[in-house]
């Protein structure tokens, strides 16, 4: 009878994690940075932009959802990602600036989330997902930021 109870207990706690799980992880969905049309060209020799003519640097721009980062991973390759946090997006102060101290990072200055500019992978919290990334093709003088 003892048996019974616990694995009863068991089933029930169990049940209960996983619609706390789903009630949370559908929370969690509709809060998704948007989507935003973005279709530019960045000049690297005008002086808005010199900066991205050494490899680590990065600029901000307008366009995306709330800005966009612009960052020379190397040579020929540049990333652009969101400005938006992943993490709440929907909430406005959820806005990421570049940190150079300690590599190339985006922090959110809300919630604390540090993301890698390399890839826009989060390397640490409380954001779960990656920046949200464009494509960014360079032709040797301009950058095509699109999506």
């Amino acid at each position: 009878m003892n048996l019974k109870r616990i694995n009863t207990k068991i089933i029930i706690f169990f049940a209960l994690s996983f619609l706390l799980f789903i009630t949370k992880s559908c929370k969690d969905k509709d809060d998704i940075v948007p989507y935003a049309y973005v279709n530019f060209y960045v000049y690297i020799n005008e002086p808005d932009f010199f900066e991205l003519n050494a490899i680590g640097n990065s600029v901000a721009v307008s366009g995306g959802v709330s800005g966009i980062i612009i960052y020379r991973v190397s040579e020929n390759q540049f990333k652009a990602y969101d400005r938006t946090c992943t993490y709440e997006p929907s909430n406005p102060c959820e806005l990421i600036d570049v940190y150079e101290q300690g590599g190339p990072l985006a922090v959110d200055s809300c919630c604390g989330s540090k993301f890698l500019l390399t890839d826009g992978s989060v390397i640490e919290g409380p954001a779960l997902l990656s920046l949200r990334e464009y494509n960014a093709n360079f032709d040797g003088n301009a950058i095509h930021i699109y999506n």
